[in-house]
């Protein structure tokens, strides 16, 4: 089934606004600079490199210029604002628990409008959170569907992050496909591609299903079988078993707004980091810009 809306970039304008399987990139890329590109970080791959400072500054060594926070980073929204400021980066989306929106919506969104995100995601669900069946799937995209209604009120826009469990099939469809079309267009799809492939399904595929919905892709690689046991069995960017080469294209057929780098359990996150940054600055289909 395919999802049709208005791209996310007209949402916000509203609001407020492969390895590359070759050896040498493509020739548009060698002039292309990874801060100008719609290239983020997902912090939770630093969270374990030390300080907050430390952590955007391998950011910043990485060239790259926007961040998705996870929640409130363990400090106040100043202190967080002047850290990226400093770092010349910006938080493009954050990661907000299910929890946390239904208890909290109005603190989650005070904070990310003074840090000036206006992307909120749903990251994931603890098991009690997650439905069993097909109605279990669309009544918690209709509670997204409400908790997006107040969302939009206050100019922002809900997405949501899947892993492997969304890919469970119902007649066909996938729970993430029900949930989604239950929650309605404007609540937009961050795809994780390897959590995608984990779950058994094709992802240069399965982004042709989110046609103008997806708000960003998180771009992560899965090691072969048996490989990478002490990092999760995930890889840097382009050293994995994902087909770049095809699975970029699609999502940028998709309406992907940003490529958001990430590592479940890295040995040398800033490592990661950079190899993601350059990776997705020599790959990414020539028309990709920063939205």
């Amino acid at each position: 089934m395919t999802f049709s809306t208005l791209p996310l970039r007209g949402l916000l304008a509203g609001a407020s606004l492969l390895a590359v399987l070759t050896t040498t990139a493509p020739a548009f890329a060698q002039d292309r600079n990874t801060g100008e590109l719609p290239i983020a970080v997902q912090m939770f791959t630093l969270r374990d490199y030390g300080t907050l400072d430390e952590q955007l500054a391998a950011v910043q060594a990485a060239g790259i210029t926007a961040v998705e926070t996870v929640g409130m980073q363990n400090t106040d929204a100043e202190t967080l604002k002047s850290a990226l400021d400093a770092h010349g980066i910006t938080a493009i989306s954050t990661h907000a628990q299910l929890a946390d929106l239904r208890d909290n919506l109005d603190a989650v969104l005070t904070f990310n409008k003074a840090i000036g995100n206006s992307v909120i995601v749903v990251p994931y669900l603890q098991e009690e959170e997650r439905p069993q069946d097909a109605a279990g799937w669309v009544a918690l995209g209709e509670e997204l569907a409400g908790l997006n209604e107040q969302i939009k009120a206050q100019g922002m826009v809900l997405a949501y992050h899947n892993h492997d469990f969304e890919m469970a099939q119902f007649d066909g469809r996938t729970a993430l496909e029900i949930m989604l079309e239950a929650a309605g267009p404007d609540v937009m799809a961050q795809l994780d591609l390897a959590w995608v492939a984990r779950g058994g399904l094709d992802p240069a595929e399965y982004l042709g299903r989110f046609d103008d919905r997806v708000f960003a892709v998180h771009a992560k690689d899965n090691a072969p079988q048996g490989e990478a046991e002490d990092e999760r069995g995930f890889k840097a960017l382009g050293q994995g078993t994902l087909d770049w080469a095809t699975i970029l294209p699609a999502a940028d057929a998709a309406g992907a707004d940003w490529y958001i780098v990430e590592h479940d359990q890295p040995l040398d996150a800033a490592a990661v980091v950079k190899t993601g940054g350059d990776f997705l600055t020599a790959n990414l289909p020539a028309d990709v810009t920063r939205p």
